[in-house]
Formats: C-alpha cells, sequence, structure tokens
C-alpha cells in the first residue's frame, strides 16, 4: 500500500502523474513530497527524506516513474555529512527547509546551499541543475547576515525556543491547537503499555480508573480536560546579543550595552553563541531539540483554519522580546509575504479560479491553490474583523453613526450586521441583516460549488466576536470609485423595485440553473417591461475593472421556507397546518437549505419513476389483453389516483410505497427507455407528460424540478402571462415546506431511533439536522416530534441534546445583544456575571463595578460613541439570574415555540449537566474560562469571578474548499469495502490520502476519516501494527482540527484503544477508553446510548487484565444503557448479558453467569431461532457453566462432608484468553473477519512481500508493515502476543 506522507505544501514540486495502459491520467504521486518532518529515528536512518511507492489498483500496473528519487549528500559546518532523498521535483527552498528543521542544522538560517562552489538558486527545481545527481555533494556555506537576516533568525531561535510551549494553541494563534494523546500513550506508541513478564507471572498492570469516571459518579471534573503534558516544563534561558553584531556585550534584560565583551565571542549562529557562554543553555537546547523530534509530527504541524479551546489554564506572564519586538515593527495589516505592500486578495481569489483543470495534476494544483488562499483569506479576515471590533481599524466613513461603519482593512472590506440606511426595513431590520451574511455565504459555497468558468464570487467571511456580526470580503477590482446604481448590470438594488438584466450574466448564470435547482423566469421592472433572471432579484452582477463578472448579494440563492414566511390569502399544505405554521419569523429571509431542495427533488424524481412505471405497466397490460379500447378512456391520469399531484406522504415513513410497487426496477428501466426513444411513441410521451404534471417538473418531455427564489419577494412582481407557472411555483413551495415537517424530520427522528444517527453535542446535532436539510429554527418542533413518539424512552438521550441545544442558543441569542452594550475594559466582569446569571445556584449575582471606573465613564461620555452599538454601558450589570431564564424561557417560545416549563428547575427537569450548558455556550459564544473546579451548587457565592473568563475568541463561518478527486477516490474506496473487495479499497483509500494531503496539506478533517478508515482495513486484513499507526495520525488529528473533546474524538480514542489492545499495549488501551470515558461524561453525560459501547470495551479489557469486580461495574452499566436503548429483546442486550455471564464465571459465581445466559438464550432463541448458530453457542455455553456450577457444588460437599482431607478434583478457574477477549472485543465493535480462501491468503502475501521489496528499495518508507510477512489465519488473522 502506499504510505503517504505528505505533510508540505504541494506545490508544482510535488505533483505529476504517471499514465498507465492508455487509461490516461491513474496515480498521482508525491515523491519525496512527503514527510521532511519525523522521528528522531528515521532522520537517522536516512537523513530526513521519505519516498513514496506508488501502487495502482491492478497489480500488473505498477508504474516506475522515470523521475525517480535520488539521494545526495549535505556536509553542514560542524557536522557529519549525511545522506538525504530528494525528488527532481523539489525546489533548492525545500532543502533548506528541511536543514532548518533537523536537529543537528535547526539552529542555522543564513546560508546558501553550494554545488561544486557554485551557489544554488532558491527557487530552481533540483533536475534543472547541472551536475547534481545521486551521490552529488552539496554544502552548507554560511552566508554574511542582512538586518533582514538577522531579524529571520532571532525569530527562527525564538520558535525553536518556544516550539513546545502550549501557549500559541490557548492563545489561538498562528493555527496551533492541542493534543493531550501523547500524555496517555508515554509519547509514540512503541512498545509502551505491554505487559512485561517477571519471571512466570505476568506483571500487574494499574487498571484502577479515577473515581470521577466510575459509572454513576456524579462528579464532573473540568480539570482533567487538561492534563499536563510534562514535555511542556522546558526551562528557557537566553541573553540576547544584537542581532546585527554576534558577539556578547554583557548585557541584561533591561540595560543593553552595546560594547564587545572580552574575552569576546563569537559565532555565526546565535545558538552556538549561547552555547559557548552559557553551558546551561547548552545542555537545555539540547535537550528540547531532542524533545521536539521526537514529537509526532502532527502535534506541531499548523491546521489550516484555527481551533479554539474553551479553556486553558492560569500561565504566568512571560516576555517574549522577540514577539514584543513584531507589535511595533511590523504594521498591523502588512502580511509579510510580499514585502511592503498587502496581499490582493481579490486577485489571489480568483486568479487560483483560473488556473487549468483539464487532468488530474492540473486540477490537484489549482484546489490546493484555492485552498491555500482560502485558508489565508480566512485567517486575515478573522484578524481583521478582530481589529474592527477592538476599535483598531479606522473606518472609512468616520463621520458617521458607529453602527454604520465600514472598514478596509488589508484590502478586505468589513461591514458590520446591522440594518443600515433602513436597507432591510421590510424584511425584519436588524434580525434580517444579522440573517443575510450566513445566507449570503450558504450561496457563495453553493456557486463556488458549482464553479462555473468565468462566473466569479466574493471571498466572504463572516465572523461573530464580542456580540457583534462583521462580514468580511474581498474588494471588487474598481468597486470603491464608482456608485453603486451605475456599476450594478444585472440585478437590482432595490429589491426589486428596478431590475436590470444582461445577456452574459443570464448565460453564465443558465449553467449554474440546473445543479441549483434555480429556474430562468421574468419579472416586471418599474417601467413595467419583462425582464429575464436566472437568479433572485437581489443577487447583483457587476463588471470589475478587471474585466471579471462578479455576483453577489446571494442571499436568497435558495427559496423561502413558507413555514415561516406567513403570506395573506395563502394556504399552505395541511401537513403544515397540522403543526402550527405558518410562523411568524425574526426576519423574512428564511430559506429552505440545498440539502433540503436536494432530497426533495430526490424524493420527486422516486415519485416520478413509479407514476411512469404505473402507466406504463398498465398500458403493457392493456397491451397484452388485446384491449386497445380501454387504453383510450383509461386516461393515465385514471391510473393513478393513488397519487395527486400535490402528494400528500401522510405516513411519516414513507418507504412502503416503494415496496408495494411491482417492479420498481423494471419501472426505472421502462422509464430509461422511454427516454432512449426520443418520447417518438406517442403513448409513452403521454406518460411522461402526465408524470411530469403530477410531480411539478418545469419541462413536460423529462424530470426536471426547479425553484423560482423570487415567489414571495416583497416588491417582486411578475408579468401577466406567467400567472399558471407562478402558481405553479407556488404549489412546489408548498409543496417542499411540507416535505421538510412531514418527511424529513420524522426520517431524523427514525434515525436516531435506529442508531444511525446518533448526535453527542450540540454541535453534531446541529449536523444532523442539517445533513437532512431541516434548519435549527425546526430545534423546537423537532423536540415536540419526539415527544410524541411512543418510543420515546429511547429518544431521550436526543432530547436532553436538543434541549440543552435549544436552550444554549437562545442564551446566546442574548448574550450577544447583552455583550454589545460592554465596554472592553470591563469586558471579563461583564462575561462572569452571565455566566453566574445563566449556571450559578447563588441567588443575587452581583456584578463588580469598580467605582472609580464609573467616575470616569462620566467623564468620558463623548468616548462612548466608539463602541459600534452604543447603548448604556453599565446597564448589563443589572441583569438578574431570575431575569435572565425569563428572558430564555420567552426566547425559547418565540424564536422556537417551545415551552420550557418552570425556568427555576429547567436543569433538573430535564436532566441537564451545568458543565455541558458551559462548554455548549462557552464554544457558541467564543468564551475562554479557566480550567479549575467550578462550584454551580454553591448557595453562598457565585461560581465564576472576573479573574475566570481568560479571552474572547471570535466564532468564524467560512467556504471549505473540497479536494473532488480525492472525494471521489475516497467514496469509491468506501463503496469497494461495503462490497468486501477490502484490498481494492484499500488501494483506493491510500490513494485518496495521497490526493489529499496534496490538496490540504497534512492537516483535515478529511484525512482524518481517511485514516480512521484505512486504519479499520490494516485491523480488519490483520495488520494491527500499520492499524495502530493511521488509527494514532486519526487520533492526533482529530484532536488538533476538531478539538480535544469533539464527538469524533471520542469515537477515535476508542477505535485507538481497540487496536492497542490487539498489539498486546494494555495499559495503554485502559488508559485511552478512560479518557474517552471522561470526555463523553463532560460532553453528554453517562446516560448515551454510545455509553454502552464505551463500557462494554472497558468491562472486556478489564476482564482481561482480571479486574473483575471493576470490570462487572462497566459490564454491567452497559447492559441498563443497552437494555434501555435498544429495547430489552434485542440483540446487543444478549451479547451484553453473555458478556456479563463470562466474568461471573471467571469469578465462579455461577448462579448469576447461568441467570444472564439465560436471558442471553431466551433473546436470541426468540429473534433468530433455534436453529441459528448464536443460539446454538449460547446453549452450549449454558451446558458447560451448569456442568461447572455443578462440579463447584460437589466439591463444596465434599468439603463439608469429609473437612479439610477431602480429596478435592481441580476447578478449572481460567482468566481469559487475550485471543476470547479480543474476539468479544471485535464483535461489538462491529468488525467482522472475512474468511480467506487460500487464494485469497497467497495473493495477500504475495502483496506484502511487494511491498518489503517496495520498502527495501525506499528504504525509509516510515514502518511499512510490521515485521515479516503477515501470518494469517484461515479465519480470524489476529496476532497478539500476550507476554
Amino acid at each position: 500500500m502506499v504510505k503517504n506522507s505528505g505533510l508540505r505544501e504541494a506545490d508544482q514540486s510535488n505533483l505529476y502523474t504517471s499514465a498507465s495502459h492508455g487509461k490516461g491520467w491513474r496515480s498521482l504521486v508525491m515523491n519525496g513530497g512527503g514527510a521532511h518532518y519525523h522521528s528522531e529515528e528515521e532522520s537517522k536512518q536516512d537523513g530526513g527524506g521519505d519516498t513514496d511507492g506508488v501502487e495502482d489498483s491492478n497489480e500488473q500496473e505498477v508504474i516506475v516513474i522515470q523521475d525517480t528519487g535520488f539521494t545526495v549528500k549535505i556536509q553542514a559546518p560542524g557536522t557529519e555529512p549525511f545522506d538525504l532523498q530528494v525528488s527532481p521535483q523539489e525546489m533548492v527552498q525545500e532543502i533548506h527547509q528541511v536543514l532548518m528543521d533537523r536537529e543537528d542544522t535547526c539552529h542555522r538560517t543564513c546560508f546558501s546551499l553550494q554545488l561544486d562552489g557554485n551557489v544554488l538558486d532558491n527557487f530552481a527545481e533540483l533536475k534543472s541543475i547541472e551536475g547534481l545527481q545521486e551521490g552529488s555533494l552539496l554544502k552548507v556555506v554560511e552566508e554574511p547576515y542582512t538586518v533582514r537576516e538577522a531579524r529571520i533568525h532571532v525569530r527562527h531561535i525564538r520558535d525553536l525556543l518556544k516550539s513546545l510551549d502550549p501557549s500559541d494553541a490557548y492563545n489561538g494563534v498562528d493555527c496551533n491547537s492541542l493534543s493531550f494523546l501523547s500524555v496517555f500513550t508515554d509519547g509514540d506508541l512503541g512498545d509502551s503499555g505491554k505487559r512485561k513478564k517477571k519471571g512466570s507471572d505476568l506483571e500487574q498492570i494499574d487498571c484502577t480508573p479515577p473515581e470521577h469516571i466510575l459509572p454513576g459518579s456524579k462528579e464532573r471534573p473540568l480539570v482533567p480536560l487538561q492534563p499536563q503534558n510534562k514535555d511542556w516544563k522546558v526551562i528557557m534561558t537566553w541573553l540576547e546579543p544584537p542581532p546585527w553584531q554576534q558577539e556578547d556585550a554583557w548585557s541584561t534584560t533591561y540595560t543593553f550595552n552595546p560594547k564587545p565583551a572580552n574575552p569576546s565571542f563569537l559565532s555565526h549562529s546565535l545558538v552556538e553563541l549561547l552555547s559557548q557562554i552559557s553551558p546551561a543553555f547548552k545542555k537545555n537546547f539540547t535537550v528540547l531539540q531532542k524533545t521536539r523530534v521526537q514529537r509526532h509530527p502532527f502535534e506541531r504541524i499548523a491546521t489550516p483554519f484555527q481551533v479554539y479551546s474553551w479553556t486553558a489554564p492560569q500561565v504566568d506572564h512571560t516576555m517574549d522580546c522577540v514577539r514584543a519586538e513584531d507589535a511595533y515593527t511590523s504594521r498591523l495589516g502588512y502580511e509579510e509575504h510580499i514585502p511592503g505592500q498587502t496581499r490582493d486578495w481579490n486577485e489571489e481569489l480568483q486568479t487560483t479560479r483560473e488556473l487549468a483543470r483539464k487532468n488530474l495534476p492540473e486540477r490537484l494544483l489549482r484546489e490546493r491553490a484555492i485552498f491555500k488562499v482560502h485558508s489565508d483569506f480566512a485567517a486575515a479576515a478573522t484578524r481583521g474583523s478582530m481589529a474592527v471590533i477592538d476599535g483598531n481599524v479606522m473606518a472609512i466613513n468616520p463621520g458617521e453613526e458607529t453602527r454604520m461603519q465600514m472598514f478596509i482593512w488589508n484590502n478586505i472590506f468589513f461591514s458590520l450586521g446591522f440594518d443600515v440606511r433602513d436597507h432591510y426595513r421590510e424584511l425584519g431590520g436588524d434580525a434580517a441583516a444579522h440573517a443575510a451574511p450566513t445566507n449570503d455565504l450558504n450561496g457563495v459555497r453553493a456557486y463556488g460549488a458549482v464553479d462555473v468558468e468565468g462566473l466569479y464570487t466574493l471571498g466572504t467571511v463572516v465572523v461573530d466576536y464580542r456580540g457583534y456580526r462583521v462580514t468580511a470580503q474581498s474588494i471588487i477590482p474598481g468597486i470603491l470609485e464608482r456608485e453603486q446604481e451605475q456599476s450594478v448590470i444585472y440585478g437590482s438594488i432595490d429589491f426589486g423595485k428596478t431590475v436590470v438584466s444582461h445577456g452574459k450574466y443570464l448565460e453564465l448564470l443558465e449553467r449554474t440553473s440546473r445543479p441549483l435547482k434555480v429556474q430562468r423566469h421574468n419579472v416586471l421592472n418599474e417601467k413595467d417591461e419583462s425582464v429575464e433572471l436566472c437568479s433572485s432579484v437581489e443577487c447583483k452582477g457587476i463588471i470589475g475593472n478587471d474585466g471579471r463578472h462578479y455576483i453577489l448579494d446571494l442571499l436568497r440563492t435558495f427559496p423561502p421556507d413558507l413555514n415561516f414566511l406567513p403570506v395573506e390569502g395563502e394556504e399552505l399544505s395541511p401537513e403544515s397546518v397540522r403543526q402550527g405554521f405558518p410562523r411568524q419569523h425574526r426576519h423574512r429571509l428564511a430559506c429552505l437549505r440545498q440539502e433540503l431542495i436536494e432530497a426533495f427533488v430526490e424524493h420527486r424524481y422516486l415519485l416520478f419513476m413509479k407514476m411512469a412505471a404505473l402507466q406504463l405497466m398498465q398500458q403493457k397490460a392493456n397491451k397484452e389483453s388485446k384491449m386497445a379500447t380501454l387504453t383510450e378512456n383509461n386516461s393515465p391520469e385514471a391510473a393513478v389516483p393513488a397519487l395527486p399531484s400535490t402528494e400528500n406522504p401522510d405516513s411519516p415513513l414513507e418507504g412502503k410505497a416503494e415496496d408495494s410497487i411491482p417492479g420498481l426496477a423494471q419501472a426505472k428501466e421502462l422509464a430509461e427507455s422511454l427516454a432512449a426513444e426520443d418520447g417518438s411513441d406517442p403513448k409513452s410521451r403521454e406518460v411522461v407528460l402526465n408524470a411530469c404534471k403530477a410531480v411539478g417538473s418545469i419541462s413536460n418531455t423529462s424530470f426536471d424540478i426547479r425553484f423560482n427564489p423570487d415567489i414571495f419577494s416583497p416588491g417582486v412582481r411578475f408579468p401577466e402571462d406567467s400567472v399558471d407557472d407562478i402558481q405553479k411555483q407556488k404549489q412546489l413551495l408548498k409543496d417542499a415546506a411540507a416535505f421538510l415537517v412531514s418527511c424529513q424530520i420524522p426520517s431524523l427522528v427514525k434515525d436516531c431511533l435506529d442508531h444511525n444517527a446518533l448526535p453527542m453535542d450540540g454541535a453534531t446535532l446541529t449536523e444532523a439536522l442539517h445533513q437532512r436539510g431541516i434548519n435549527v429554527r425546526y430545534l423546537g418542533n423537532v423536540l415536540e416530534f419526539v415527544d410524541k413518539t411512543p418510543a420515546k424512552a429511547q429518544l431521550e438521550h436526543f432530547y436532553r441534546i436538543g434541549i440543552s441545544e435549544l436552550i444554549t442558543r437562545c442564551a446566546k441569542h442574548i448574550f450577544k445583544t447583552y455583550l454589545q452594550g460592554v465596554e472592553l475594559s470591563a469586558l471579563s466582569a461583564a462575561v462572569s456575571h452571565f455566566l453566574n446569571c445563566f449556571l450559578s445556584s447563588f441567588p443575587d449575582a452581583v456584578a463588580h463595578l469598580p467605582a472609580d471606573e464609573l467616575v470616569s465613564r462620566r467623564k468620558n461620555r463623548k468616548r462612548r460613541n466608539r463602541v459600534p452599538g452604543g447603548g448604556d454601558n453599565t446597564a448589563w450589570a443589572s441583569l438578574t439570574p431570575s431575569e435572565l431564564w425569563k428572558n430564555i424561557v420567552s426566547e425559547a417560545q418565540s424564536y422556537y415555540n417551545f415551552t420550557l416549563e418552570n425556568a427555576d428547575q429547567v436543569v433538573e427537569k430535564y436532566g441537564l449537566q451545568k458543565i455541558t450548558l458551559l462548554r455548549e455556550i462557552s464554544i457558541k459564544a467564543g468564551i475562554q474560562i479557566l480550567i479549575k473546579e467550578y462550584n454551580f451548587d454553591s448557595r453562598h457565592k457565585p461560581a465564576f469571578t472576573e479573574e475566570d473568563i481568560l479571552n474572547i475568541f471570535p466564532v468564524v463561518k467560512h467556504v471549505n474548499p473540497k479536494a473532488s478527486d480525492a472525494f471521489h477516490f475516497f467514496q469509491s474506496g468506501q463503496a469497494k469495502v461495503q462490497q468486501g473487495y477490502l484490498k481494492e479499497g484499500c488501494e483506493l483509500i491510500n490513494e485518496a490520502l495521497n490526493l489529499f494531503n496534496n490538496v490540504y496539506g497534512a492537516m483535515h478533517v478529511e484525512i482524518c476519516a481517511c485514516l480512521r478508515l484505512l486504519a479499520r482495513l490494516n485491523y480488519i486484513m490483520g495488520d494491527h501494527h500499520e492499524a495502530l499507526s493511521n488509527q494514532q495520525k486519526a487520533v492526533l488529528m482529530s484532536e488538533r482540527v476538531l478539538g480535544v473533546e469533539h464527538p469524533n474524538t471520542i469515537q477515535e480514542y476508542m477505535h485507538l484503544a481497540l487496536y492497542c489492545f490487539a498489539n498486546g499495549q494494555l495499559s495503554t488501551a485502559l488508559k485511552l477508553l478512560y479518557r474517552a470515558r471522561y470526555l463523553m461524561l463532560m460532553v453528554c453525560g453517562e446516560d448515551h446510548p454510545e455509553m454502552a459501547l464505551l463500557d462494554s470495551n472497558i468491562g472486556l479489557v478489564l476482564h482481561g487484565v482480571m479486574e473483575y469486580d471493576l470490570s462487572l461495574r462497566f459490564l454491567e452499566n452497559a447492559l441498563a444503557i443497552n437494555s434501555k436503548y435498544h429495547g430489552p429483546r434485542s440483540l446487543k442486550v444478549a451479547l451484553s448479558h453473555h458478556l456479563v455471564a463470562r466474568v461471573y464465571e471467571s469469578k465462579a459465581e455461577f448462579r448469576s453467569a447461568l441467570q444472564h445466559e439465560k436471558e442471553g438464550y431466551t433473546i436470541y432463541k426468540n429473534q433468530v431461532g433455534e436453529a441459528h448458530e448464536k443460539t446454538k453457542e449460547s446453549s452450549e455455553y449454558l451446558k458447560y457453566l451448569t456442568q461447572q456450577a455443578v462440579a463447584l457444588q460437589r466439591t463444596m460437599n465434599e468439603i463439608y462432608k469429609n473437612g479439610s482431607n477431602a480429596s478435592i478434583m481441580p476447578l478449572k478457574f481460567t482468566a481469559p484468553s487475550m485471543a476470547s477477549v479480543l474476539e468479544q472485543l471485535n464483535i461489538i465493535n462491529g468488525i467482522i473477519f472475512i474468511p480467506l480462501s487460500q487464494k485469497d491468503l497467497e495473493n495477500l502475501k504475495a502483496e506484502v512481500q511487494r511491498r518489503q521489496q517496495l520498502q527495501e528499495s525506499g528504504k525509509s518508507m516510515e514502518e511499512l508493515t510490521v515485521d515479516g510477512p503477515l501470518e494469517l489465519e484461515d479465519k480470524i488473522p489476529m496476532d497478539v502476543n500476550v507476554d
């Protein structure tokens, strides 16, 4: 398999392809573009390079690329020459980067590389350098410093000294984020955690979990969320000489003496200089570098987008001279990429879109460039938005009231989410102005994904910070010099009163109309002339000075949601009316989500197929019975009385209609054959026509559903001749709104009942809603639906998460306006006061307002205008807990139409955890709090003080550009795996991993999913070591890009624990499971179906290490949760009973064991029948237990009867074998081993040997396989060494 290691910018140097047997671009390879960051051991072997093998899905098609990598020798001053694997595509600059990261050369920054005395050009590709070949010697030559080089040097040394310091991750700076995996695995997952043999006994390992994670514990501490990492306590000692004069004058921190010292020390590198002066520095620096290179590269690579932590420890503030100097020397808003100027974001964003995309390497290059610019733009826009709100940027219209001000910083345009100049007056004022930016962003995302050549959107980022919403956009060239009225050549600037159109725009937008389901339509302008549009009226077309066609204001890309848009004289469909719709919303911009449109159209397509099928079958039957006359009378309309044009899916779970229609598959064939006939046969044409009419297709000859986004827009008028069409469109919108409440909400609830959807917290719940096209404003309806479901008890976890999400969102709405009135100096006091009112049990929370501040406020009345929004600056202090909860209850009623009963007991009534609410509100509102234990229940003092609020972070929404080719590989890999073609699947997924790395760099959510699946495949195919290595990467990446306690991270920890156990690392497996359980308790509490799986895992591992009593606590808890959520008769419960019985058997408590196994047996017998192997296994085990029980009883009787001299039969008390424990672990984690035939085994072994040959030729493919060929048994591939 291709070992992946792409951890660097994929520029042209990394991309080239290989054509294989005329199939065109088959496989993309990064050779040497791989991990130049990696563990120390590898650096020793090969000096840091990596080669990637190439693998094609067909074994005969392994291509050897003519440009294979080669090895050069590097000679740096003061070190032994070493070998470095390079690729011809690399630039010289990349070798510089490698040297600046290697332990022995990392302290050099100002040097050139020379070949035979000639200096190499940094930007030259290696293949273009004459005389550079296998074995060439490159010399590292120290160059004289310029002031710029000296600054770069000092900064690089600072970064090296700070490389283990987590403060950048806590502060959310430079795309650093936290990771704690290494705390639990004691560094790398080598042999740590294996049980050692002492004589003949296995050494006991300490398995006692911390008290607070035991089942039933009510304690939810916060401190363990961030365990202390011992690497962080590395000493920093440094003396700073002036950068231009590399000799030391004995200066202190505060006084600088420029005279050379005596004796003078001279050195080209600051590190060498300090090492000469200070033996302590030398020793500590060496330790630091050793530790740095031992860390997994994934712990220190930057993430593509900033991840913020909602908790942080109290860190003593230390002075950082380099950063302090940065603050003064770099002017805020100037990037360092291009000397002396800002980046032209718009030009970069649009140019990357224009790159060629004909073949795979071009597409990868283009997607990489688009992704890189987007992540840079998102970072710059976030910094700018914060600077705007913090008052660090001058407005371009400083004379206006603060809410109306606009800003330009770093070539980005910033505006605040307020209704300026009554623009949104008819649509809901400020509420509409707050919703518009996110709608617009969704539009930008949709048009960006369709990716039509020649149509351009603006870079858009929406930032919520300190209660304000800021929209950051790239600037269309020339727009600032012109009046908007002159520039807009398509669309409307006044919501449809005046409208213009343009041929080129119609042509470009026509190409997006099918994928986005937008109907081309006419509207009337102010002169009552008909104007043709292919988007909503607000969508404006502007041709920039660069000649590009831009569209902006895409807030109505998707059609309106009629459930939240009452229109006089319009009646919604009965399904909506039954649910209490239409309801008045805060604004009139409520749109349906793109996912809903897709689902609705798919649903209609099925309906279309069924109708056509019914009619065709009717016709066929009629033909066969030669009753031609009947066909005439029985017009196809009458043939489908069951499906009128506005379909009424009463049954919430719409699967049944499908089964009841015979031969749906034939129907599809028939329908396809219709399309093939070009409708020449009048009968089949009529069939299609009727089906089209019935489902609301805009075409009469084929299925094509599109929406007119201007329907029900205030101010938009349509021409007389389109009345019928408009009527149809209105009906379609009503149907779509009904589809959401009658199909999508029930299907979400059904998925939760079937455990296909398992949300654990607010974020995963929102994701589950969005995937099905349900907006969060429907949350109240979803909860109501759950409440009325007969199986409500099995949805308790879902209901609880929903309530907690509803409450924290209401609190966030209130918090937003609350914060707008707070001055910067009172921020932490105000936030802690709000949290006290929200979560503390202290009845009269009083805000701290220092008196002198009040005095100074009266003097500074004039300054008040500087806070956007203005308002009374101390009003926040008067908030009380009862008032806040009253507001939350009324917000829940007015926004979500949900009634929260008795406000003061909400937390108790719904079984919520205050720590969970704290986490949710902190993440949503961007609050960072001090990590310590908070006492929410004290009635004597408030839980939070001013000192507990450490920071306010921005909450950022932006477009996530996709790696399309990689994603297709990944999906086809998944499909292959599901069909059981593991090897092919594995190859495709490896290929996807390579492509993902090329586009995203090393860190990304999608790469995480890829690694998880690869690890699972490695495991199933018996390669436990490789599984461990891939899963370790998946855990680290999940922690870094999603967050340390994100539900996905919890899942990754569980998978890693399983692979650790299979590798014999028992104590590590337990530590990881305990960590997962702690995180889960914190995120959603104990009462969750996923907890049953986790507890079964913990119980099994504890059983394996003979901690029977502990094991029982976890397994019995799992049994209780499984019974609750899967129903007492489910197979999961049967398995739980069996696991409990096994532990009782080990304890020789046979009566309890028998009782549990009987329960399990009964379930199996009733569910799968007596003949099923599971039932037989259970029956065998029951017999065995009975024999053991009888034997034990005999022995006991013997002892009673004959006293101590009784002849006792030796009883078999066996500890469970690791293999049997692992087998059970595999079963509960859903891993089934496919029995392999002899042929498959031989193929697999050949494959492994081939990989090893590849490995030997590359020498540096980091631990590509386990040592030696895989031992595969015929059924369960296990290679567990207990010793």
